[in-house]
């Protein structure tokens, strides 16, 4: 994939992430890297001093560098900072951060050498991906530690994965017929100043939340058809009078799902109930919130993805290095707050329609815990316990992150935003929400079953369907844990809303 920076799309960076794919700047891009690069190499040679060209760094600015030593300056700052601790980053990410780094040196303000950039791009090609800590970055000065463990396999120090195997960095370059870079002048410091860590973090976050916004749509509608919702208040003068967009989307789409369900039609007429519950009647305005949240996170991402981030950098306009602070993540770090607030959010609604279903007393005459002979059976009663545990864990998982610092690096970097951490939780609460969502879709269409003679709408049956092929009807009690790991994988890998034409869900999308 060729990507241009400053102009790469999500859409774009979602495939690389999904489908493994190879990535080459733009050539429009070049001519600015060369510049920026020589203008680097011209102030290492100088007299003044440059942050980070020809001097240390953070406290250490102060000490000039001879230009003899600028080779070692940049090889040492590397090693140093490879201090990164925790499980890998799963290769996919790696991937992602890689490409990041790219765009973000593509903008021809970081002072690297084309080579460099030959170098990362041939590493995508080739499937030579670093080994990258999960842990050590604060969000601020840049991921530091992580990405110094990205630039150390460029120099053929550390771990990398080729063809699947890990080995030592040297040996991956050397197999896949590469040669480790010497970094000049700067290359060190741009290559880990930057937030492409924690943003492949969020994006990544933002991506599963968005797949699991879609699946909540599909759960959610099974779930009002389970219980005999009514769809009076998925009515569209409703959301327009109010106005917010992802609320209008969500309305319209579970109207959409629902529409021909022979047990919706059964009880317009002669119903007692004359209000359902807010977990079913308040579902657009709830997972439409979340939508909307999402969208404005994708906005901030997409403009991360594509700025320079690193420091100093080379203004070419005004034909100056400066030092300024582009790698600070609070942008990120607010992104992945809002993401994890999303996600806990529409567990938590989720949850309650699964308690809604398996409580006798308000399932509108569904068997208690939605077992056929209950007593002798539980049923789905522990799944929809585990459903209240993932939920809880996922709210305390979305306490803002952004709001805590610790000063560094002998207070010369005294705030930072504590992005990485916070976009890196948003993996397991992303998997927790995919259990939640898979039990609302067991209990979902046990309950959907129970309504029989009547029928819900086609494309629901459909997405029964889909769930009865490897999990089928509790009709007694079982070994359950394997259905809920199938359940959550079908909402994960994306297979249950496959089971609905697409352009009903095409609006919700990043």
């Amino acid at each position: 994939m060729i990507l241009i920076p400053g102009e790469t799309t999500l859409a774009q960076l979602e495939r690389v992430w999904r489908e493994g794919l190879a990535v080459q700047l733009d050539d429009s891009a070049r001519p600015g890297i060369a510049a920026s690069a020589a203008r680097i190499a011209a102030a290492a040679n100088g007299d003044v001093p440059v942050y980070g060209v020809n001097t240390g760094f953070g406290k250490l600015a102060s000490i000039k560098i001879a230009a003899k030593d600028t080779a070692t300056l940049q090889r040492n700052l590397i090693l140093s900072h490879c201090c990164g601790v925790g499980e890998p980053v799963e290769p996919e990410t790696v991937r992602l951060i890689m490409v990041l780094k790219l765009l973000s040196l593509g903008r021809g303000a970081s002072g690297v050498r084309p080579e460099v950039i030959a170098l990362i791009e041939a590493m995508l090609a080739k499937g030579v991906l670093p080994v990258i800590p999960s842990q050590g970055s604060v969000g601020a000065s840049g991921d530091l530690a992580p990405l110094a463990h990205m630039a150390a396999a460029m120099l053929g120090e550390g771990r990398a994965v080729y063809q699947g195997h890990e080995m030592a960095s040297a040996e991956a370059l050397a197999a896949a017929g590469l040669s480790p870079v010497v970094l000049a002048a700067k290359e060190g410091l741009a290559l880990i100043n930057g937030t492409q860590v924690s943003t492949a973090f969020a994006l990544a976050g933002l991506w599963d939340a968005y797949a699991s916004a879609r699946a909540a749509l599909v759960t959610s509608s099974l779930s009002t058809d389970a219980i005999m919702g009514s769809t009076a208040p998925f009515l569209d003068q409703i959301h327009t009078l109010r106005g917010h967009r992802g609320q209008i989307v969500a309305a319209r789409t579970m109207r959409a799902l629902m529409d021909g369900s022979e047990i919706r039609e059964s009880h317009r007429d002669g119903d007692t109930r004359v209000q359902d519950p807010y977990c079913i009647r308040c579902q657009p305005q709830v997972t439409g919130a979340c939508i909307d949240l999402l969208g404005q996170v994708a906005r901030t991402l997409q403009i991360e993805a594509n700025a320079a981030t690193d420091n100093p950098l080379v203004l070419t306009e005004v034909d100056a290095i400066v030092s300024g602070g582009n790698f600070h993540a609070e942008p990120v770090a607010f992104a992945a707050d809002q993401i994890a607030l999303a996600i806990a959010e529409i567990g938590a609604i989720s949850q309650r329609r699964i308690a809604l279903m398996v409580d006798p007393a308000l399932s509108h005459d569904l068997p208690p815990f939605l077992t056929p002979d209950p007593g002798l059976n539980s049923g789905l009663m522990i799944a929809e316990v585990t459903s209240a545990a993932l939920m809880s864990e996922n709210k305390h998982l979305a306490t803002p992150c952004s709001t805590d610092s610790t000063p560094t690096s002998a207070n010369q970097e005294d705030h930072v935003s504590m992005a990485a951490h916070g976009a890196r939780r948003l993996k397991r609460m992303n998997a927790n929400l995919a259990h939640i969502l898979g039990i609302e879709a067991m209990c979902a269409s046990a309950g959907v079953e129970f309504r029989a003679p009547l029928k819900t709408s086609g494309v629901l049956q459909q997405v029964i369907a889909t769930l009865r092929q490897t999990i089928p009807a509790l009709d007694q009690d079982r070994y359950m844990a394997p259905d809920l790991a199938e359940a959550a994988r079908l909402i994960h890998d994306g297979t249950l809303v496959a089971a609905v034409p697409a352009e009903l869900l095409a609006e919700v999308v990043a």
